[in-house]
């Protein structure tokens, strides 16, 4: 990777040519300050924004292809695509304020497929920002958490221990709003039920979101009721409960924490997570 597009505090360890020419966004670091002057702003102002994270999982749930994550019975739903509203879920994904994207190529491609907006900002602007941890210092005290019930319960557990207090340079996170780790998109109506009961007694001005493939149909709804920024970073919300691929992009020098309690991770979907990198293990009278 050229030296264009690092990211102080995060090393990626992506291997995709994309990274190594200029042609790819050569306004990569003019960009990285853009969004986070953007976001700066947006909370100073209490704005409701909503920032759409494409990804190639998305291609293929807004196309109805079983592919990966997109396969019925897989993750995202247990019905087949004909048992459930899925135009919801293709008009949704056009209603987001902001929308990022990775650098690949055949991602962006792919994204003028299914999404006839703009492409804001690259995907890896947030996924280093948490990485280097700008995100959580920069709102602290005023951010919160969107994603997997059981994974925020870890995260919620880590927060308890100092040491991870100082990893992250983060006391708390404001709150935990949760949905369903897997088929949250069985029931669109449901899920953002769920998250609207939650975020109505929320109170952070900023929300990191990891929510899988629901997003293209809720991210758009939660303004309804709350008026903060709302910021997908994927597969980031792993890494804050200790359990990211450090292969992802800008996660490469990224220590996972765990905590060693077997019963806390009961049922937990790791993803591609399998115990490369750096990690260290907590003990729980500690915690």
């Amino acid at each position: 990777m050229i030296d264009l597009y690092k990211i102080d505090g995060a090393i990626n360890n992506d291997p995709h040519k994309c990274f190594e020419s200029e042609d790819t966004y050569p306004n990569f670091q003019e960009g990285l300050e853009e969004f986070k002057h953007t976001l700066v702003e947006l909370v100073y102002l209490n704005e409701p924004k909503t920032f759409y994270k494409y990804g190639d999982g998305d291609y293929f749930f807004l196309k109805k292809m079983p592919v990966g994550s997109a396969t019925p019975g897989r993750r995202a739903l247990s019905k087949s695509y004909d048992d459930i509203n899925h135009h919801d879920y293709v008009e949704g994904a056009q209603l987001c304020d902001y929308y990022t994207c990775e650098l690949y190529p055949e991602n962006r491609a792919r994204f003028k497929e299914v999404i006839k907006k703009d492409i804001n900002f690259p995907a890896e602007y947030g996924y280093g920002l948490v990485a280097n941890k700008w995100l959580l210092q920069t709102f602290s005290g005023s951010i919160g958490l969107i994603g997997a019930g059981l994974k925020l319960n870890v995260v919620a557990n880590l927060m308890e221990a100092q040491q991870y207090q100082d990893y992250l340079g983060l006391e708390k996170f404001e709150d935990y709003i949760s949905l369903p780790q897997k088929f949250a998109c069985d029931d669109l109506v449901a899920t953002e039920n769920m998250v609207a009961e939650q975020l109505k007694k929320s109170t952070s001005k900023i929300f990191l979101m990891g929510m899988g493939h629901v997003k293209s149909g809720l991210i758009h709804r939660l303004k309804k009721y709350s008026n903060a920024v709302f910021l997908d970073v994927g597969a980031s919300i792993d890494a804050l409960a200790g359990m990211i691929d450090i292969d992802r992009p800008y996660m490469y020098n990224w220590t996972n924490y765990q905590i060693d309690d077997v019963q806390l991770y009961k049922g937990i979907d790791f993803l591609a997570y399998d115990g490369k990198g750096k990690h260290i293990v907590l003990e729980r009278e500690l915690v």
